[in-house]
C-alpha cells in the first residue's frame, strides 16, 4: 500500500492517470495485432484478450478512491474515457459519476441505457440522486423514481422541490435525531447499536414529538458529561439552522463565518427537514468560483476537456462575438479623429496607454466590488459611502498617474500641450473607468442578475471606446492648428 501523504499527492494521482494511459495504448496495440493475424479463433481470441485487459483496468481503479478516478477519466480522450469507464466496478460507478465534472458526467451517461443508471442510482442516497438529476433523461428518472422505497421517493423530491441556489437542494437526510428526556448513557447505547454514524456527525439533533428542533447535542458534550446526565440538561439551544428556502451563499458565509462542519435544515415552522454538510459548502463554493472563472474568460459553461469542436466552439462563440462587436465600435472612434492622427502620428503610440489603465482600473474596483457584494458587505446603509471612497481614491489615482504619464511624455516628446492632453485624459478615463467598474455590478446585483457576467466585457469595451474618443477629442481641440 502507497502511503497516506503520497495517496493524496499529485504526484500519485500523475501516476495513477499515465498508469491507466499504458494500459489503454497496450490494449489498442494489442486488439490490433490480433485483428491482422490469422481469422481462424480470431473473435474467441479477442474475447479472451478483451477480459485480460477489463481484468487489469479493473485492478488498478479497485485501489483508488472515487474522487481519484474521476480525476483520471476527466484526463482522457473520449475514446479512452468509454473503455476506462467499462472497467469500473458496478458497486462504486455512482460515486464516480457523483465525482466527475458535469460535462463529463454528461458524456458517461450519455452512453448508458435507463434500466442501467437504474441501478446505479439505487445505490446511492437521495440527495446524491438529485445531483445527478439535472443530467439524467427522463425515461431513466421515472424508473429511478419507481425503484426507489416511500422514505427515499419523498426525500428526493423534497430536494428537487428546491432551487439550486438554495439551501434545501443540498441538504442530506442522514440525521440522528433524539430526545431531550433521554439520559447521555441511553444516547451512547443507542450509537454503540448502530454500530455506524452518517458522514461528517459532530452533533446529534434534539426533537419534540412533532419532529421540531429544540436544541443540538454536540458530540463533545457527550463524552465529556456524566452518562447519568438528561440530554435536556447539557444539550445547546443557542444554534444555527438554515431554514430550506435560504441562500446558499449566505449559508456558506456562515459556514465560513462560525467554522460549521453540520447544521440543521428545518422548515417553516421550525420542523427538522435534513441537514446541510461542509462537504457540499466546498462542493458549492468550488463550482461556483469555477463558473465565475469561466464566465470572467468568456466560456458559457463548463466544458470537457476532449468534447468536440463544434461543441466547444458553440460554448465559446457567443461572448467572443460580443468582443469583436465591441471592438469595431472602438475603432470607429477612432475612425472619427483620423486626421487628428494623421497630423500627430504620436498620438497612435500613446493610445493604448490610456485605454489599458483605464481597464486595469476599473477591473480593480469591479473585483473588489463583485468579490463585496459575494460576501455580503455591500449594503443599503453603506453603498453610498463606498462610492464616494472609490470615486475619491479614482480622483487620487487620477492626478498621480495623470501627472507621472503626462511628465514621461514631455521628457520623450518634449511638447507641452501634448503632454498636459495626455495628462487631462488619464484623469477623466480613470473617472469613467471607476464609474463604470462601480456600476455595472451594482446595477446587475440590484436587478437579481449575477454580477461577474459580462462586467469584464462590457469594461473592457467602454474604457477602450472612452479613452480613445477622451484622448483624441482633446487632441483634436487643443493640439491641431485652428
Amino acid at each position: 500500500m502507497e502511503s497516506p501523504d503520497k495517496r493524496h499527492s499529485e504526484q500519485f494521482l500523475q501516476e495513477r492517470l499515465q498508469k491507466v494511459i499504458t494500459l489503454l495504448e497496450k490494449q489498442q496495440l494489442e486488439e490490433s495485432l490480433v485483428q491482422r493475424g490469422p481469422t481462424a479463433r480470431q473473435a474467441l481470441v479477442e474475447i479472451v484478450l478483451h477480459k485480460q485487459q477489463q481484468s487489469r483496468l479493473q485492478e488498478e481503479f479497485a485501489r483508488l478512491h472515487p474522487a481519484d478516478i474521476a480525476y483520471i477519466l476527466e484526463s482522457l480522450p473520449l475514446d479512452q474515457r468509454r473503455i476506462a469507464w467499462n472497467a469500473i466496478r458496478t458497486d462504486i460507478d455512482g460515486q464516480v459519476l457523483l465525482e466527475v465534472s458535469d460535462a463529463v458526467r454528461q458524456t458517461l451517461i450519455a452512453g448508458m441505457g435507463p434500466e442501467e443508471l437504474a441501478t446505479v442510482a439505487g445505490k446511492l442516497d437521495s440527495d446524491e440522486i438529485a445531483d445527478l438529476a439535472a443530467d439524467l433523461p427522463q425515461n431513466a428518472m421515472q424508473r429511478i423514481l419507481k425503484s426507489l422505497n416511500r422514505k427515499k421517493r419523498r426525500d428526493l423530491n423534497a430536494v428537487l422541490a428546491c432551487r439550486e441556489d438554495q439551501v434545501g437542494s443540498r441538504m442530506d437526510f442522514g440525521t440522528i435525531k433524539i430526545r431531550d428526556d433521554l439520559t447521555l448513557e441511553a444516547i451512547a447505547d443507542y450509537i454503540r447499536k448502530r454500530g455506524k454514524l452518517p458522514g461528517h456527525t459532530d452533533k446529534l439533533f434534539v426533537v419534540d414529538s412533532s419532529n421540531k428542533i429544540k436544541g443540538i447535542l454536540p458530540l463533545q458534550q457527550l463524552l465529556t458529561h456524566p452518562p447519568d446526565q438528561q440530554v435536556a440538561e447539557v444539550m445547546v439551544t443557542d444554534f444555527i439552522a438554515f431554514p430550506v428556502a435560504q441562500n446558499l451563499t449566505e449559508a456558506a458565509r456562515a459556514f465560513e463565518r462560525y467554522d460549521l462542519i453540520s447544521a440543521p435544515v428545518v422548515d417553516d415552522s421550525g420542523r427538522l427537514l435534513g441537514r446541510l454538510c461542509i462537504d457540499s459548502i466546498v462542493d458549492f463554493i468550488r463550482e461556483e468560483t469555477d463558473e465565475d472563472l469561466l464566465i470572467q474568460a468568456g466560456v458559457e459553461e463548463e466544458e470537457d476537456l476532449f468534447s468536440s469542436v463544434w461543441k466547444s466552439a458553440k460554448n465559446r462563440w457567443g461572448w467572443l462575438l460580443f468582443n469583436i462587436t465591441t471592438a469595431f465600435a472602438a475603432t470607429r472612434i477612432i475612425g472619427i479623429f483620423e486626421d487628428t492622427i494623421l497630423h500627430l502620428v504620436a498620438l497612435a503610440s500613446l493610445m493604448p496607454i490610456i485605454a489599458s489603465t483605464g481597464g486595469n482600473t476599473g477591473n480593480q474596483t469591479s473585483m473588489l466590488i463583485i468579490r463585496s457584494l459575494a460576501l455580503g458587505q455591500i449594503t443599503r446603509a453603506n453603498v453610498r459611502r463606498l462610492i464616494t471612497k472609490e470615486l475619491s481614491l479614482a480622483v487620487l489615482n487620477g492626478i498621480l498617474l495623470g501627472s507621472l504619464v503626462g511628465g514621461l511624455v514631455w521628457l520623450l516628446y518634449q511638447d507641452r500641450d501634448l503632454a498636459l492632453v495626455m495628462a487631462i485624459a488619464m484623469f477623466i478615463n480613470l473617472q469613467v473607468a471607476v464609474f463604470v467598474g462601480l456600476g455595472i455590478p451594482l446595477l446587475r446585483h440590484k436587478f437579481d442578475k449575477d454580477p461577474a457576467v459580462g462586467t469584464s466585457v462590457m469594461l473592457t469595451f467602454i474604457t477602450d471606446a472612452m479613452g480613445f474618443f477622451i484622448f483624441l477629442g482633446l487632441a483634436s481641440v487643443f493640439l491641431l492648428p485652428s
